[in-house]
């Protein structure tokens, strides 16, 4: 068997082996346990567990926190987030932390969250070197949980994780929940009492009552087994038909099958492979088409690395090379094959995120999407993508040693960007959400023209179902409130991600922004938040200037950052409904950027479509 295809044979029956055996059920809610330190208050945990308001931890604590503005230190506060399935191994939940500068993994681990998760698994789930912690960088933070176990009661059906301290025993713990010291050690067997360990102990909902175990979540054992043998019987006579097209045939360029699994989805199901099918004819996004709708992708073997290849391209991945780091892996530079390139290296846990991308940029073409040129699956995961010479949006705004960005440039990056999202929102079948829009993924070429980059957390989206439930994903202040409390997803949490980085292009600001550099627990506060502060004011316009980018001085036209605010505004609204969808932006946008580039105010008021759009109308 062809070794691609065995690796991937392998991905699947790990995914599917790994639903049955290691992930039973997940939950929308399980607890944690946060034992609240000298100087840390509600709203600071609320922001460390991406909740959109303390109220929601005070709603799970009733008798021990009065309201979101009073905790005393030294108690144990439970806060909600939804049970997962990590990796297709274990259950728990990603979170994103901004690492803020001098911070250490166990000072995150022991302190910010509350030994809630631990360096070990710091290390396990990020690429960063912990003795040289970057700021701004974003730290996967992974925390264990519990959604119950029906062989041994259905009476609890909600868990908290409770990291062990050193004042705590058995019999504290079964004081404090009046749960039997016997089914305690039940849900926990095998486990060390011992400080720095974890326990799952029955938790209390927003009523003050334990729920009962809801034993509909799962699939039943034999129900998974019948997915596994079916899927594995699929798998094997679709290489089996491969093999015998090509031999018919005598096809020069083999063709690697992707499944069409839906790798953002948690809720336990396998889909079936999909059928192999040639690559259609892409609409260019300038007109109407859209890709055919297809559950498998062929890759021509022209786009497939070798290891050696890709290793003398970037002289064995030196940091020479190096022009990157993210959540997934590092990435280098290289010339292949007469092309430049940028090379991501990713670790082999990164497999979900490496079949997204895969899936989603060998199907979708376009000006304003990064282009994927190949890839490799020896040693490691590697994808190869159009080499971008100007970097990204975020090192322009906020990186040191490079020019302003003229306004105009402003306003014609974010059209890009804007163009790139409306393809995969609106003329792609199925259609995707990136999920993860942020400046840093936003790259310019040397024309200084915007190119949308890194799908790896992308998600499809079937026509008619617009809000599916997920695992959380994505960075901390790009995240809407619905999608950070309840895990919605639909294209809209795109948009109110596009309007954070509108606020960027503004202000040159991050999307977290320190409010007290003096405190001790880093006071922060949404650039959302920040702006709204001002354009919810009756001379909104004139105080505007305090929020732009000083760099840029006075060279830029106050009604054109203003009216690009308002439609920042108008993406970030907390009801998703009522944000516009892209194919609106791209129009304001180009309005805009006509304006702009006249530099005529008078003509730019007379636009009336814009202005309702800005009103809502």
């Amino acid at each position: 068997m062809n070794p691609r295809f065995g690796f991937l044979f392998l991905v699947l029956i790990s995914v599917l082996l790994g639903a049955d055996t290691k992930c039973p059920r997940t939950c929308d809610v399980a607890l944690g346990s946060y034992f609240v330190w000298e100087g840390a208050n509600l709203s600071f945990v609320s922001q460390m567990f991406l909740l959109s308001s303390p109220d929601i931890i005070v709603s799970y604590n009733r008798g021990r926190v009065p309201n979101r503005d009073s905790v005393n230190s030294g108690i144990r506060v439970n806060v909600p987030f939804s049970c997962d399935c990590i990796g297709d191994s274990f259950l728990g939940h990603t979170f994103q932390y901004q690492i803020k500068r001098g911070d250490t993994y166990d000072e995150i681990a022991t302190k910010f969250y509350s030994g809630l998760t631990t360096v070990d698994m710091l290390q396990r789930f990020n690429t960063f070197n912990p003795l040289n912690l970057q700021e701004n960088q974003i730290l996967n933070v992974v925390v264990n949980c519990s959604c119950g176990d029906p062989d041994i009661s259905r009476t609890y059906g909600l868990f908290v994780t409770y990291p062990i301290r050193s004042n705590d025993s058995w019999d504290k713990l079964r004081a404090d929940t009046n749960v039997s010291l016997s089914l305690l050690q039940q849900y926990n067997q095998g486990v060390n009492f011992t400080p720095g360990n974890l326990v799952f102990i029955p938790g209390r909902d927003q009523s003050g009552n334990y729920p009962p175990l809801d034993i509909s979540t799962g699939l039943a054992g034999g129900a998974i087994a019948g997915i596994i043998i079916g899927a594995v019987l699929g798998f094997l006579l679709v290489v089996g038909a491969i093999f015998i097209v090509i031999r018919k045939r005598k096809l020069k360029n083999s063709r690697l099958l992707v499944f069409s699994q839906e790798l953002s989805s948690q809720d336990g199901r396998a889909l079936a492979p999909g059928s192999l099918f040639d690559k259609s004819t892409e609409s260019n996004g300038q007109g109407d088409g859209g890709i055919a709708a297809v559950t498998g992708i062929t890759v021509d073997k022209s786009v497939e690395f070798s290891y050696e290849e890709l290793a003398k391209a970037t002289d064995n991945f030196s940091l020479a090379n190096k022009i990157g780091e993210g959540g997934f892996g590092s990435v280098y530079y290289a010339e292949l094959r007469g092309e430049k390139a940028a090379i991501k290296k990713m670790d082999m846990q990164a497999t979900r995120e490496f079949l997204a991308e895969i899936k989603v940029l060998t199907r979708v073409h376009h000006l304003n999407l990064v282009r994927l040129i190949g890839y490799c699956v020896e040693n490691s995961l590697f994808l190869v993508y159009e080499y971008i010479e100007n970097g990204n949006l975020s090192q322009h705004l906020r990186g040191t040693g490079r020019d302003p960005l003229p306004w105009p440039s402003r306003v014609q990056i974010a059209l890009d960007s804007a163009r790139g999202l409306e393809y995969i929102h609106e003329h792609t079948v199925p259609v995707y959400i990136h999920r993860d829009i942020k400046s840093a993924n936003i790259l310019i070429d040397k024309n200084f023209h915007g190119k949308v980059a890194d799908f790896g957390l992308t998600k499809l989206t079937e026509v008619g179902n617009s809000s599916l439930p997920t695992r959380l994903v994505g960075t901390f202040g790009y995240m809407p409130p619905e999608y950070a409390q309840y895990g919605d997803v639909s294209p809209k949490i795109d948009v109110y991600a596009f309007g954070v980085v509108l606020y960027e292009l503004i202000s040159a600001k991050e999307a977290v922004v320190k409010t007290n550099k003096m405190s001790a627990i880093n006071e922060s506060k949404g650039l959302v938040a920040l702006f709204e502060d001002v354009l919810n004011q009756p001379d909104a316009k004139e105080n505007l200037y305090k929020l732009v980018d000083p760099r840029l001085e006075e060279n830029y036209p106050l009604d054109s950052v203003f009216k690009m605010a308002q439609l920042a505004k108008a993406c970030t609204h907390e009801n998703p409904q009522l944000r516009p969808s892209m194919r609106s932006i791209v129009v304001a946008l180009m309005t805009l950027s006509s304006a702009t580039e006249d530099w005529d105010v008078g003509s730019f008021y007379e636009n009336q479509a814009l202005v309702n759009l800005m009103s809502g109308r």
